[in-house]
């Protein structure tokens, strides 16, 4: 009895914590891109270092004559390329982050193959939690019902976990860069009043010496 109200307790608490806190879950997102005929069209998220990615992208098209295609790269913070195609209808890139920073993906359409229209993509793009293949998981370990959504809410918790000591690191990054130039703003003010003090004594000096000269004091 104590171990199922601990159970449901701890369900409740999760579901709670859960929707209480979504801007730090990772989540999948799907994004219509409009790509114009000239050009490119990139996405771009932030994302943190040892956090697995995947994404779907699919070209749509009304007409069934017209079958566009694209040409698509996928960079990290550092340009190094993660994923790169060309002449794609449809598609799919997975990559394990090995730095923090934004990541980028970039679509451009190919040469005339859109009949001189736009270009629609469907792109599903999925971080952390949310790109992991849960029936995989609960097939192989042969669980289900509560305990499966127990298990997707402790990788939430983890990933929110793991994302608040990202902003944490990010905050006192940012905290560190602030002080460095508060302190070279404070050395450049002192500097530039000794300047204008040196200046200043000098002028005074000159127009002492200039007048000295034309005998007028």
């Amino acid at each position: 009895m104590q171990r199922e109200f601990a159970t449901t307790f701890s369900l409740l608490s999760g579901l709670f914590f859960f929707f209480l806190t979504p801007e730090l879950i990772p989540v999948s997102e799907a994004v219509w891109l409009n790509i114009p005929k000239t050009g490119t069209k990139c996405v771009s998220e932030e994302i943190q270092s040892k956090v697995v990615v995947l994404a779907d992208y699919l070209v749509i098209s009304d007409e069934h004559s017209i079958f566009p295609t694209v040409s698509v790269k996928v960079t990290s913070p550092y340009g190094n390329v993660l994923h790169h195609s060309d002449n794609a209808t449809h598609g799919q890139f997975a990559f394990t982050t090995q730095e923090s920073g934004t990541y980028l993906a970039c679509f451009e359409a190919v040469g005339n193959s859109h009949g001189n229209k736009d270009i629609s993509i469907n792109l599903d793009w999925k971080t952390g939690i949310a790109a992991k293949d849960w029936d995989s998981i609960a097939r192989k370990e042969k669980i289900e019902g509560v305990e499966l959504e127990l298990r997707k809410l402790e990788g939430a918790v983890e990933g929110i976990h793991e994302n608040l000591l990202y902003l944490k690191d990010r905050e006192a990054d940012m905290r560190i860069v602030s002080e460095k130039t508060n302190s070279r703003v404070a050395w450049y003010s002192i500097m530039s009043l000794g300047i204008c003090i040196v200046v200043s004594a000098l002028q005074i000096l000159y127009l002492k010496q200039y007048f000295e000269r034309k005998k007028l004091i």
